[in-house]
């Protein structure tokens, strides 16, 4: 039975004191920053004036920036402790709405800085006041084709709410509305199927459970499958809206220019896959004999080949592995990964309306934050350990090494850290494993996590292209037309020998990335890089390892695919994907070679 959350030791949560050290403070801030929005206003129409009152300006849309990342990093771990809680939740409420207020407020900074002629903002760029604020003057620049007119800008910051209906939609359809009933597991004890219980009942031991849990959760998704292809042709259509709004070829041309990613860096990573699809489908044939199946259908792919390895772990125990794991990474990050988690960064264990999964949650104000639900009898939680530690460790030198302007660090290169950290565990787990039914445990999750992360969502984010560009030609979006275009790509990336269940073609209407797109591939590109510069810092010495730590102190100082090409990769060859995918590959050859 699950502890409320007043039930829970102090010791096993994290302790948020750094950001606020009580509701109270918040709620003071949350005032703070509320009196201080009109001041937007009375810096209206003063940008051109001096470089020492652009300066001026900026300053204080920083500080208030910071102040409202303080604000929403709070309220939002706040709800995820426990999400019956109504207080939170308001909290929450209250800041978003305030966040759009803000934004509101705002949306005149960029057209009227962008008004400013370009000899003067040149000069004002190249003077010793606004060297603070260069690059995040000159990444404005760029998106001066981009913008609107105060007022048009001013109407799209408006709809910022409204935007989010088709997402907000999708959850509460997907979170709360949609009831799968129970179902018994393999050991005979019935339990609630659910979003959280799916994903258990895939990996079960049974075949027939798989099967039966399969089936009867798809029988949902078949029974609300118009309303959820409207939700998705909704926030499809969203995207398209904005990007044309804003003057972007397309809906995938808007999502990549923050980043300033070419679109061949997507192209390339569909084409790399594509060609490595015979050895996924080989992939699947060992896996279907291994199992003694006579076919193999998507319920088959999840449950290890091999029985589970009895692997225990207590906290501390997990947090000695990793950190053993991690010791190529030097003395510094150990260390400090090392209080962390023995201290109060982690809300460590499972309560009574805690959010499910994992996370990290860096913020420059306060510690970078780890939520986990773990369960001592699983070796993947010790895994999700050293993953969102990575991420964690990532925010960790970027807040000591930049200033709050350049720390955070963009969604392209978050999952390298996270996923380096994971190449780094299974390394070390396969140097220690003493038999080969482990060895081939290990290279077998190592084999599904290269597949699902970069093999799966590849073929995600050929969906939302597929998708987006039917939209953007005036294709009809629905539901046969969503099902058509994702049982082409489930062929494809499955092959002609998998057992495709009609079922499947309805999970298009469950991804929640779908919700919001073009966020899947940098999965793909992120476990790729890591691959390489896991390699690189393996094999090498002290200027790999110091290329690497300086990726992490980098946050958003330059743009992603620069940083990674100082830390020893170049995303924009498809080099680093088509090696990632050499090494499945030769993995696959050795889990056939071991069983």
């Amino acid at each position: 039975m699950l502890p409320n959350r007043d039930q829970v030791a102090t010791e096993d949560t994290w302790d948020l004191q750094r950001l606020y050290a009580d509701d109270a403070s918040w709620e003071a801030d949350f005032k703070r920053f509320d009196d201080r929005m009109p001041e937007y206003e009375s810096h209206r129409g003063r940008l051109g004036e001096s470089a020492a009152v652009l300066a001026e300006v900026l300053r204080f849309d920083s500080e208030m920036d910071r102040l409202a990342e303080r604000l929403g990093t709070y309220a939002f771990l706040k709800t995820t402790e426990d999400q019956t809680n109504g207080q939170y939740q308001a909290m929450q409420a209250r800041f978003q709405n305030l966040a759009v207020r803000a934004s509101q407020a705002s949306s005149w900074m960029r057209p009227e800085l962008l008004a400013i002629p370009d000899d003067r903002i040149q000069e004002f760029i190249a003077s010793e006041e606004l060297a603070p604020f260069r690059r995040q003057l000159e990444q404005t620049l760029r998106y001066k084709p981009h913008t609107l007119s105060d007022g048009e800008e001013r109407l799209l910051a408006m709809q910022g709410e409204m935007a989010g209906a088709a997402g907000n939609a999708f959850r509460q359809l997907h979170d709360a509305d949609l009831k799968f009933g129970t179902i018994k597991d393999h050991t005979g004890r019935e339990l609630e199927l659910s979003n959280a219980t799916f994903g258990q009942l895939m990996v079960s031991p049974d075949r027939a459970v798989r099967k039966q849990a399969f089936e009867q959760y798809y029988e949902q998704f078949e029974g609300h499958k118009h309303a959820l292809a409207a939700t998705l042709v909704g926030s499809i259509h969203r995207d398209v809206y904005y990007a044309r709004a804003r003057n972007y070829e397309s809906a995938l041309s808007s999502s990549l220019f923050p980043d300033n990613v070419p679109q061949t860096v997507y192209d390339n990573l569909i084409t790399a896959v594509r060609e490595s699809l015979p050895s996924v489908h080989r992939y699947f044939d060992v896996r279907r004999r291994k199992m003694g199946l006579d076919d193999i259908h998507q319920y088959d792919t999840y449950v290890p080949v091999l029985d589970s390895i009895k692997k225990h772990h207590t906290w501390d125990q997990a947090v000695e592995v990793v950190l053993e794991s991690l010791k190529p990474l030097g003395e510094e990050y150990c260390t400090t990964l090392g209080k962390g988690l023995r201290g109060r960064w982690s809300d460590r264990y499972p309560n009574r309306g805690k959010q499910s999964g994992a996370f990290s949650c860096g913020s420059y104000d306060g510690d970078p934050y780890i939520m986990m639900n773990y369960k001592e009898e699983v070796l993947n939680d010790v895994f999700t350990l050293t993953h969102e530690a990575g991420h964690s460790m990532h925010s960790w030198y970027s807040s000591k090494h930049q200033p709050y302007e350049y720390y955070n660090y963009t969604i392209f290169v978050a999952e390298v850290a996270s996923t380096f950290n994971e190449q780094l565990l299974t390394e070390h787990l396969l140097s220690v494993a003493d038999s080969d039914q482990e060895r081939a445990y290990l290279i077998n999750q190592e084999i599904d996590s290269i597949r699902a992360t970069i093999v799966r969502q590849t073929m995600f984010a050929e969906f939302e292209k597929k998708t987006h560009e039917m939209a953007e030609a005036g294709e009809p979006l629905t539901v046969q037309t969503f099902k058509e275009v994702y049982r082409g790509l489930l062929n494809d990336y499955f092959g002609p020998d998998f057992a495709i269940d009609e079922q499947l073609e309805l999970e298009c209407f469950r991804i929640p990335h779908f919700y919001r797109a073009f966020y899947v591939y940098k999965y793909a590109t992120g476990l790729s890089a890591a691959i390489a510069l896991s390699q690189r810092v393996l094999k090498g010495g002290a200027s790999e390892l110091n290329d690497y730590l300086s990726f992490l102190k980098g946050g958003c100082s330059q743009d992603p695919l620069d940083l990674l090409k100082s830390a020893g990769v170049d995303m924009t060859q498809p080099t680093p994907v088509a090696t990632a995918l050499q090494r499945f590959n030769s993995l696959v050859d050795q889990l056939d070679e071991l069983l």
